[in-house]
């Protein structure tokens, strides 16, 4: 049955790659054949994770988070562009961020700016927004991570503490009742059941003052099992006022009320202080990479944020399909000094039923999900004075508030014994409400305005499967993003208004292949986006970290190509089963206004035309491996939509090697740009760079040279 968190399909057809001196698995076969078909998994190698055969970690489960096995089974049932990371895959690695995490996905822009601070875009989601994340649902456990309004960040995503990722890019992220451009990340916690050791204790640090201990613990005891989790880091980090501390934890709780009736509890807390070093000019950027900004300095600015999670879900196995319900609150305190002093606190709640089964219609079969969602959440957004970080006189007291109702379907036809037909639809309705009390000296009057998106999106694919190992899919879908607060709620020096800004559609075409002929695996996704009222960012001074202001851009288009080949180069080199293989990824952007009235057909500010990877990975039986790595962007993107200032592009040269003992015991090294390459990681867009005096101050260096090692424990 082709669904996330089902039952494990009659028949699952995955594929791995070989990434980072491990094999990394990628969605290189999906959709499960119809029931007439029974096939074994197939794979590059015995195992996606290890190159060893599968073990209790990647094969057991329970009703409300199935196997590793079941779980890569159900993302690769998908009709579409999908992505499977086994947490196996970087657990040798230093996995700090979530760019450690999805570096190796096809199709997914991820680059650091500072501490845990990404810019995460996928198929132009967001793609000139240079904080957080829009366009994408953030998900842990299936359970939305986002807050009401859209918006997300990665501060509560512990890399050390998730168990598998799940990437369903674009509209194929309908499976989660998610529909915006860029589809939905989800990023899976261990169990009991699922957990890769009933115990492990790690520790790893190394440039920059970094140090990290992690622990896990996990027991099963009859109906009832427990799995808690905590990770604890201290970096200085690579510029001057870049200190990061961490203290993250991840609990659940399952307990078995009945033959096929599970309930499970998720807990979290997750507690970070980040100092912002803020962006530089780009010739500081590129000889003065270590420098921290004078605003940043001046004003102390950082981002303190809280976050306690509690979440729920109960799973009944029926006659026919399976129902599961979720429910979860999110609490964030946020205590952010910039150009001004964001002090907020808010609360997120939701809860979403959703019903999926596989049954016989007209002597074919079928396959169906019926999901409803209805989440919301209020937040109280006070802004200050800044001064040297602490807070001044008030400018700010407003109360934001966001709610969402959500009904989706998707269905699998079978029609032919190798074709599936799928058709899909969402009907939301959100509203956003921003309530100013005013009554302040610098902000008087009191004012509210409110605005309501809605729409219905629907979605249609078809699969083709000539051989077991090949898959060949096509669909188009219709995307439309909300604007959150960020965009809504724009501030300047001056003070904050209330942009009605329009919801962004877009209609995506989506054609490609993945599958596997002998030694050679790959998966290929070429895609095309039509946008209507693009939601776009410019940061109006960069320098001050006043946030970007956002405009809907009347028509943009979105294209490129999403490609991931591994090739088993030699095996047996020294007669014990040792192998050999390399791995390209290539990610293709080609984002452009249409006949914008201001910027023309211009490129989009803000990512590279193409990103490629390379990675040439080797294993021994006796648990030595060895990586080295090439991140190649050969031209940097346009940092102004006018196009007038482009980055250089840069190549960084890497090496990851270990050694897992059959103790438990493993040893690891991680050397990241060995040669010391100046370049530029990310950026702030500004509309025309030309028109800025001294030109703008909004570009992020890329770290030095760094060398990671660690010893993990597992028992």
């Amino acid at each position: 049955m082709p669904f996330r968190h089902r039952a494990v399909p009659r028949a699952a057809l995955p594929s791995t790659l070989l990434v980072s001196g491990l094999v990394l698995s990628a969605p290189v076969l999906a959709q499960a054949p119809p029931e007439s078909a029974t096939l074994s998994e197939i794979s590059v190698s015995a195992s996606p994770a290890t190159g060893r055969p599968a073990g209790p970690a990647e094969t057991a489960g329970s009703l409300t988070v199935p196997s590793v096995a079941a779980q890569r089974a159900a993302v690769n049932a998908t009709v579409g562009a999908v992505a499977f990371v086994d947490a196996a895959t970087f657990q040798n690695r230093y996995a700090n961020t979530v760019r450690d995490v999805l570096k190796d996905v096809p199709g997914v822009f991820v680059q650091e700016r500072y501490g845990q601070e990404m810019r995460l875009s996928i198929r132009g989601s967001g793609i000139a927004r240079g904080f957080h994340v829009r366009g994408i649902e953030l998900l842990q456990d299936g359970i939305p991570l986002n807050l009401a309004d859209g918006s997300g960040d990665f501060y509560q995503i512990d890399p050390l503490s998730l168990r598998s990722v799940e990437v369903y890019k674009g509209g194929n992220a309908l499976t989660f009742g998610a529909t915006t451009l860029g589809g939905a990340v989800n990023f899976v916690t261990p169990t009991a059941y699922t957990a890769l050791s009933p115990n492990i204790v790690r520790i790893d640090g190394g440039s920059f003052n970094t140090i990290r201990e992690h622990f896990q613990l996990s027991r099963i005891s009859g109906p009832a099992d427990v799995l808690i989790s905590g990770t604890a880091t201290h970096s200085d980090g690579f510029r001057d006022h870049e200190t990061q501390r961490t203290r993250n934890v991840n609990a659940n709780l399952g307990y078995r009320l009945a033959p096929g009736v599970e309930t499970r509890f998720f807990l979290g807390f997750y507690d970070t202080d980040q100092k912002l070093p803020g962006s530089l000019s780009l010739f500081d950027a590129l000889n003065n990479p270590r420098l921290a900004t004078p605003a940043a300095l001046a004003g102390n600015q950082s981002r303190k944020v809280t976050t306690e999670r509690i979440a729920n879900r109960t799973s009944f196995e029926l006659e026919v399909g399976r129902l599961d319900i979720d429910s979860w609150a999110i609490h964030k305190n946020l205590y952010h000094p910039i150009f001004q002093v964001i002090d907020q606190d808010g609360w997120t709640y939701g809860v979403a039923p959703r019903w999926a089964g596989t049954f016989d219609l007209g002597g074919f079969r079928n396959d169906l999900i019926l999901g409803l969602r209805a989440f919301a959440g209020i937040n109280d957004a006070r802004q200050f004075v800044n001064v040297a970080g602490f807070r001044g006189a008030q400018t700010l007291n407003a109360r934001q508030s966001a709610s969402n109702y959500e009904a989706y379907t998707e269905n699998r036809f079978w029609f032919r014994p190798d074709m599936a037909l799928m058709t899909g639809a969402k009907l939301f309705s959100a509203n956003r409400t921003f309530s100013d009390r005013g009554g302040l000296p610098a902000n008087p009057t009191a004012r509210i305005a409110n605005v309501t998106y809605e729409g219905i999106n629907p979605k249609l694919g078809l699969l083709w499967q000539p051989l077991p190992d090949i898959q060949v899919f096509a669909d188009i879908t219709r995307s439309r993003d909300v604007p959150d607060f960020s965009d809504l709620v724009q501030a300047n020096l001056l003070g904050t208004t209330f942009v009605p800004l329009e919801a962004q559609r877009a209609w995506t075409y989506e054609a490609g292949s993945r599958g596997r002929i002998d030694r050679l695996a790959w998966d290929v996704t070429l895609y095309r986006a039509e946008v209507r009222d693009a939601l776009i960012n410019f940061t109006p001074n960069p320098g001050l970290n006043i946030p970007a202001a956002t405009f809907n851009a009347p028509r943009t288009r979105h294209q490129g190509v999403e490609a991931a080949v591994t090739l088993d180069l030699a095996t047996d080199l020294t007669g014990v089963g040792d192998r050999l293989a390399v791995t390209q990824i290539w990610t293709h952007n080609d984002f452009r206004f249409v006949g914008d009235p201001v910027f023309a057909n211009n490129r989009i500010a803000g990512v590279p035309v193409n990103v490629l990877r390379t990675v040439l990975g080797y294993r021994h039986p006796s648990g030595f491996h060895l990586a080295p790595t090439l991140d190649w962007v050969p031209q940097g993107a346009f940092a102004d939509h006018a196009n007038t200032l482009k980055v250089p592009g840069y190549a960084l040269i890497g090496l990851q090697a270990g050694i897992d003992f059959a103790n438990g015991v493993s040893l690891f090294m991680d050397a990241r740009n060995l040669t010391d390459e100046r370049y530029v990681s990310d950026l702030s867009t500004v509309t025309n760079a030309a028109t800025v005096a001294g030109g703008p101050v909004a570009f992020f260096p890329g770290n030095g040279r760094s060398v990671f090692g660690g010893v993990r424990a597992s028992f």
